[in-house]
């Protein structure tokens, strides 16, 4: 009997961590409060970042991630996802049309900044407690990076005092990835030089 339970649970657990497999299985909400499946970025490599408009990190991060996204999106097989949040130093004070029109007035950015959530807590949000829990890196300050392959899984965080230009080539060897393993696209799709793409930033 007791073995028949040990299996159930199993069974159980099992089937329980297929629910949202990976970050692209989830569902997010746009700036406008629309939900947005995280399907539609299947295939391609994501760089997430929780961002913030009041924080000293704030004008040298969001002008390397916009021109690391101008670059790197070429081919559509990269992509920036910010999701705005003020969990850390009550830094990002600003409501969802504040926020769209600081980033955009300030640094013309054009990557998805999606609506203001919690990255810690109980109240979490789950496609993004879905990318600490398999980083294991817990962010304890904002514009915490983590670098989702085209299958929807980390393969490497970093965190507040990263720079982008520390990231850049994990990027694009993951990019290029992205872009060989498709079928309609060539590996010339994307910028696949590292250095040129640092010295670009």
């Amino acid at each position: 009997m007791s073995r028949i339970i040990i299996l159930s649970v199993s069974l159980v657990l099992a089937l329980g961590s297929c629910k949202g497999e990976d970050f692209y299985s989830y569902k997010v909400q746009d700036h406008l409060g629309n939900d947005v499946s995280l399907e539609k970025y299947r295939g391609k490599v994501t760089l997430v970042v929780n961002v913030a408009s009041r924080c000293g990190y704030t004008e040298g991060t969001y002008q390397a991630l916009k021109k690391l996204h101008d670059i790197l999106s070429f081919g559509d097989y990269f992509s920036v996802l910010a999701f705005p949040c003020n969990q850390f130093g009550d830094q990002e004070p600003l409501n969802m049309p504040e926020i769209i029109e600081f980033v955009t007035n300030e640094f013309d950015v054009e990557f998805p900044v999606f609506n203001k959530i919690k990255v810690i807590g109980e109240h979490a949000d789950p496609a993004f407690k879905r990318l600490t829990e398999e980083s294991s890196v817990v962010p304890d300050w904002n514009f915490y990076k983590y670098l989702v392959d085209e299958t929807g899984h980390v393969v490497a965080a970093w965190g507040t005092r990263t720079t982008i230009e520390d990231i850049i080539q994990a990027a694009v060897e993951k990019a290029k990835a992205a872009t060989k393993s498709s079928s309609n696209q060539t590996e010339k799709s994307v910028t696949t030089d590292s250095e040129a793409v640092k010295d670009e930033l």
